[in-house]
């Protein structure tokens, strides 16, 4: 057997982006997640995958709507990623969004914005794999300092040599 305790500890020792990923309930209220759990699949056709748990109040939501936005976190927005990292439905309260012409909830700030619609999904232990089909994609003006997550903390991405 893996110990559930060193497995966290050295999964956790591998750098990774921020993301949160947001779509809409069926009364129009934003509900989202946040994953470390990200990757691109394959540029043709253009597919991206995440991997929310099973347990995510959003989860259900996510496999009706069929639909959401993948926000890549700046620096700047350790906010969003800690509420959407809690469980509960106040978790987007004072965060401040907008729809897209897509109908998806976008959020102030990422680094980039990947909308897409659900292509598939696969079971993955306690977590779902869940296949995004790409479907626009949005790039700020003005460039930000992306998040990364590394032992548990998040932060700045540093100046790269």
């Amino acid at each position: 057997m893996i110990d559930a305790n060193v497995y966290k500890q050295v999964m956790g020792s591998f750098p990774s982006g921020v993301t949160v990923i947001t779509t809409l309930d069926e009364e129009g209220h934003l509900v989202g997640l946040t994953a470390s759990a990200f990757s691109s699949l394959s540029m043709d056709p253009a597919l991206v995958l995440f991997c929310p748990n099973y347990s995510s109040d959003s989860y259900p939501v996510l496999i009706r709507r069929k639909q959401f936005a993948i926000h890549l976190l700046s620096a700047e927005q350790q906010r969003e990623a800690y509420s959407f990292a809690k469980k509960g439905k106040d978790k987007a309260e004072g965060i401040e969004w907008q729809l897209s012409e897509l109908g998806n909830p976008v959020l102030d700030g990422a680094t980039a914005v990947i909308e897409c619609e659900l292509w598939r999904e696969y079971e993955g232990g306690d977590h779902a794999i869940m296949v995004g089909a790409v479907k626009n994609l949005i790039v700020p003006e003005q460039r930000v300092q992306p998040m990364v997550y590394c032992r548990g903390k998040m932060g700045a991405l540093p100046a790269m040599a």
